[in-house]
């Protein structure tokens, strides 16, 4: 069997950031508007990946399409275990962040006992591949609870986070050309192109008013998506990206090894410059992502008059129907239903915030400040009922 993954150039680099954004936004989008649960999501995704990663694994070569259709699965259902972690099952991210780095570890442990290496280079036999994929699913889940968690500790826009893991690669790249070790700069590079892929997406999706560029999930995923094809299409045709046949015993011999373990000291001084960097933004004071930014002036007492008033009757109406609903829902104890149909609440304000806060500032924040105790009741990890009819009926009332 010929190696089944490609030569690592600068083609492989930007597929993969491609792939990661396209997992984030395409993950975020399907939870959104799929509507069957987020557990129930991940499910559908399990399967697919079984099934596209039996196409992979039927392959006796490395095949662009099916080698970089696995890897945009892997990282949609990466994502999402990540999520039903920290969304479902209230697990924090500092604790699923460490989990998911402990089964790296036992993974990449296991994986050089039984092969003697952990190059992409030696792809070569059964079971290489296998710990090849399931290595790349660990990176997938760690690299979104990490890229989350420094969201959660900074309080940093989408926008702003992509700068700290580009440049750790791009120090990883300096790394690299001093001498430092090729299967670590690898591994090291491929866990962080992930929250770099996913703060991108974000960035991208996110409404103008949250700091992103307001796109939307649905065309940041068709965007990229068109991107990774054409990408593929071209190294199909190129072949550019394959890697000759090489001796299955693992990467060539390094040429500097007392080189490379000097090279670790910089890796280390490198994480503990950014360890510092994310506990000194964590102490500036901010607002968690996600969160109000509590630090502005409340906004005083509006009347239902006042908070309706200077917006179209139609959207009003469209909010309070979906607010309705929403309560429902939770009166029935349908909690699943509840959250997501407050989901269609949050995207329906999103997607109007540009035509509506021009027109009152102060009526839209007073509004927007209820909607966001509507999000947090619904969406709290073990969530109380009397909080959830408190907060929908306080909005029900605003919206006449």
């Amino acid at each position: 069997m010929l190696n089944k993954v490609p030569e690592v150039t600068i083609w492989f680099w930007i597929i993969k950031i491609l792939c990661t954004t396209v997992g984030e936004s395409f993950a975020d989008w399907i939870n959104m508007n799929l509507g069957v649960g987020l557990i129930s999501t991940a499910l559908i995704f399990t399967g697919a990946l079984a099934a596209v990663l039996a196409w992979q694994l039927a392959a006796d070569r490395y095949v662009p399409f099916v080698y970089w259709l696995t890897v945009v699965v892997v990282s949609v259902t990466g994502t999402l275990y990540t999520d039903i972690l920290t969304d479902s099952q209230g697990v924090p991210l500092a604790l699923s962040s460490s989990a998911f780095a402990a089964a790296l570890a036992v993974v990449f442990g296991i994986w050089y006992v039984r092969e003697r290496t952990l190059s992409v280079h030696s792809i070569t036999t059964r079971p290489r591949e296998l710990f090849y994929w399931l290595a790349v699913l660990v990176t997938f889940a760690l690299g979104t609870a990490t890229g989350d968690w420094t969201l959660e500790l900074t309080g940093w826009s989408a926008g702003v986070s992509v700068l700290l893991p580009l440049g750790l690669i791009v120090t990883i790249v300096v790394g690299r050309r001093l001498g430092a070790g090729a299967v670590l700069s690898f591994w090291l590079a491929y866990i962080l192109t992930r929250p770099l892929g996913a703060n991108l997406g974000d960035w991208l999706g996110s409404p103008t008013g949250d700091g992103g560029l307001g796109l939307g999930t649905a065309l940041t995923s068709v965007i990229f998506l068109a991107a990774i094809l054409g990408t593929v299409v071209y190294l199909t045709r190129s072949r550019s990206d394959v890697i000759e046949a090489r001796e299955a015993t693992g990467a060539p011999r390094a040429l500097n090894p007392a080189r490379e373990r000097g090279m670790l000291a910089y890796y280390a001084v490198v994480a503990v410059a950014a360890a510092a960097l994310l506990v000194w933004a964590n102490q500036q004071p901010h607002a968690a992502a996600g969160e109000e930014d509590t630090s502005a002036p409340v906004t005083g007492h509006v009347t239902p008059q006042e908070a309706t008033s200077p917006f179209p009757p139609a959207e009003i109406a469209k909010f309070r129907t979906i607010t309705a609903d929403t309560l429902a829902k939770v009166n029935s104890g349908d909690q699943r239903a509840a959250t997501a149909r407050v989901t269609d609440l949050e995207t329906a304000w999103d997607d109007d915030q540009p035509a509506l806060e021009p027109k009152s500032e102060k009526a839209w924040s007073f509004l927007d400040g209820e909607i966001d105790q509507v999000l947090k009741a619904l969406r709290a990890p073990h969530p109380d009922k009397t909080t959830e009819v408190s907060a929908l009926n306080t909005l029900l009332a605003s919206l006449g």
